[in-house]
């Protein structure tokens, strides 16, 4: 597999999506990110989300996060919704919870961080990841999800 089409994610697994984040050129990626395929590729990532919950690490936890993803087309920015409780996950595209933590990126540093081939710890010290709220919540993220390993 070789492009972005949401056909082609609804089609691959972790791995092969991975490979396909790894294997295709940072700006070719922002430019995806910024063209009228960013929506169905956010929501067939954030659909997938619950699937790759691992509620036997999640313990007590209950949270709220917003992932806020910048640089869609026309500078336009799309909010999606993590609910973790009761060793549950549930994602949405309309927020409608306070969020305990708020994280702002573009469209290439989610897809880093969702793909596993980016370091989100040096992404956050880089600037690239902005946090409101509990940054504590957010060095717990990748625990809580089954993410590949770039």
């Amino acid at each position: 597999m070789t492009d972005f089409s949401p056909e082609s994610l609804a089609a691959i697994g972790p791995k092969e999506f991975t490979q396909l984040v790894k294997s295709t050129s940072d700006a070719k990626i922002t430019e995806v990110m910024a063209s009228e395929r960013r929506t169905k590729i956010l929501d067939e990532i954030f659909h997938r989300m619950p699937g790759m919950f691992r509620p036997e690490r999640a313990g007590d936890t209950a949270t709220v996060i917003h992932w806020i993803i910048s640089g869609g087309p026309e500078g336009a920015s799309d909010t999606y919704e993590t609910v973790i409780e009761n060793k549950t996950c549930t994602v949405t595209s309309t927020p409608v919870r306070e969020p305990k933590l708020a994280m702002t990126m573009d469209g290439l540093t989610f897809l880093k961080i969702v793909s596993g081939t980016g370091n989100p710890v040096m992404l956050f010290m880089s600037g690239k990841i902005k946090t409101k709220g509990d940054v504590m919540l957010a060095t717990s993220i990748p625990k809580l999800f089954d993410i590949p390993k770039g």
